[in-house]
Order: C-alpha cells, then sequence, then structure tokens
C-alpha cells in the first residue's frame, strides 16, 4: 500500500541498527526501513532466524542487510557487533534499541534472576547498544530510538520487572537527550499499547523458565506493522516521543494524577485480569 511519507529520502542509504529484529515491531520497521532504502543491520539471537530474514528483505525490497548473532546483554558481544557495523559500513546512522523480554509472576514469587535477566536485556541492552555505538551516532547527527511501553508511565500488575526496566529507560534516555541536545542526535522513546508480537510467547514466569502467556483483554490490538509506521513516520520528524496506546492519554493521565481511580478502573484491565464480582470497590 502506497504510503504519503514512502518517497521520503530521509533514511535513504542510511545505516540502520536494529536490536531484536527478527520478529515483532523490530522485524516489521526492518521491513520498513528497507522499503526506504537503509542498509540494515540487524541483531537478534538465532542465525537461521536472521539468514531468513536478511534474504527476504534482499529478495523483496532489494536490500542491503546482514543479520549478526548478540545477545544485548552481552556488553563485549555487542561492542564487537558495533565494531564490525562501522567497519562494513563507515559508520552508524541510526540505532533502534528494540530487543526485550518480560514476565509475569507477582513480585513476591520472581526469583531475583529474572529480575537481573529483564533489566540485563530491557535496560542494560539498550545502554550496552548506544554507549557502544555513541560516537558514530554523533559524528553522523544520528538517532537513537528505544522501544519503551505503556508500563512506562502506567504499570501492569505481576509485571514488577519489566514495569522497572522501563522506567529505567526513560530514566536513561530522557536525560541523555538533554545532554546530546547540541549534538544533532536526536532521542526518540517510543510507548506502544497492546501490539501483536510474540513477546508474550516467551514470557519468563517466577522461576525464570518460559510459559506462553494468554492475550491481554484489553480493547484494539495493534498490528506490528502499524506501530513500525508510526515510529518511522515519527522518526523521518525526529520526534522526542511517541506514545502510540491503545489507551494513550486516559491512562497517562489517570495513573498520574489520579492514582487510585488508575487503580481502580484500568490497571485490572490494562494487565490482562478481568474484575471478580465485588472487585474494585
Amino acid at each position: 500500500m502506497y504510503r504519503k511519507v514512502f518517497a521520503s529520502k530521509v533514511f535513504d542509504r542510511k545505516v540502520v541498527l536494529i536490536t531484536g529484529g527478527c520478529a515483532g515491531i523490530g522485524r516489521a520497521l526492518a521491513v520498513r526501513l528497507a522499503q526506504a532504502g537503509a542498509r540494515l543491520v540487524i541483531i537478534d539471537l538465532h542465525q537461521s532466524e536472521l539468514d531468513s530474514l536478511v534474504q527476504h528483505l534482499a529478495d523483496h525490497h532489494n536490500a542491503e542487510a546482514i543479520g549478526l548473532v548478540c545477545d544485548v546483554a552481552d556488553a563485549a558481544a555487542v561492542q564487537r557487533v558495533v565494531a564490525m557495523t562501522v567497519e562494513r559500513f563507515g559508520g552508524i546512522d541510526v540505532l533502534v534499541n528494540n530487543a526485550g523480554i518480560t514476565h509475569r509472576s507477582g513480585f513476591a514469587d520472581t526469583d531475583l534472576s529474572v529480575f537481573e535477566r529483564i533489566m540485563a536485556v530491557n535496560y542494560f541492552g539498550a545502554l550496552h547498544c548506544t554507549k557502544a555505538a555513541l560516537e558514530s551516532l554523533i559524528n553522523r547527527k544520528g538517532q537513537v530510538i528505544v522501544l519503551s511501553s505503556l508500563s512506562g508511565f502506567a504499570p501492569l500488575l505481576y509485571r514488577s520487572a519489566y514495569n522497572a526496566s522501563k522506567h529505567a529507560l526513560h530514566g536513561l534516555f530522557e536525560t541523555l537527550r538533554f545532554e546530546l541536545k547540541d549534538s544533532g542526535v536526536n532521542v526518540m522513546l517510543v510507548c506502544p499499547g497492546f501490539t501483536a508480537t510474540d513477546l508474550r510467547k516467551n514470557a519468563l514466569v517466577g522461576d525464570g523458565s518460559v510459559s506462553v502467556q494468554p492475550p491481554l483483554a484489553m480493547g484494539k490490538v495493534a498490528s506490528a506493522q502499524d506501530v513500525a509506521e508510526a515510529i518511522y513516520r515519527g522518526a523521518v520528524r525526529r520526534r522526542r516521543l511517541l506514545v502510540l496506546s491503545n489507551v494513550d492519554w486516559r491512562a497517562r493521565l489517570l495513573a498520574r494524577f489520579f492514582p487510585r481511580l488508575f487503580e481502580r478502573a484500568l490497571l485490572p484491565r490494562l494487565s490482562g485480569m478481568k474484575l471478580q464480582q465485588g472487585d474494585g470497590n
């Protein structure tokens, strides 16, 4: 389908590094940026999935792309991937910190290892990648795009580690944005709402094992392609904050200014819970 900004040349031949790029929003964004002429470096955990995506981008979008295995929680591995990218393409114009994992378990029943793993991927992963790519991003007056969440400003029940990681991202990247204000580097925080991705299929539970979680029962679920299109448009305009939540301003307003009402009226539904008779009183 033709898009009004499809003809934009903003990302033509630009080097874009996307973490967690083989599925969900990361994959959809890789496709969208390939359509815009970007040269892509996609990092994820499985070489076979990376090879398949790179082949798809070449065959269907004539894109120049490479796929590199890397766990973003490993700072040394991230340094190697960024060095390979700079050697291959000369630098990095856009960094998309998309890699992330979640969990569903009560705080008291969640092992410390789960908190550590989620922070290692969601927070330190973005920190590692940004730290490694920063010199190149400054030299090219580039962009950092950070995938946060609705839970960055409105908490979800039974996701204390996930919520904490998203709050940490806001603290880090809002500070970085201010520090880089004279450098020409744009920092855009993206807060999607409920999106049809595989994130819940790989959710951790309290003991650290993986368990597929049921879909959240809260209104309309956005497609990864629609979210990627919104991110693309926001990046073209070098936005600072992009809130794409299905409940957007209501959750944000209630959580900030009417916390009791938020906890009673929205929090259970946002967390995928159905109120039992008598709940909410």
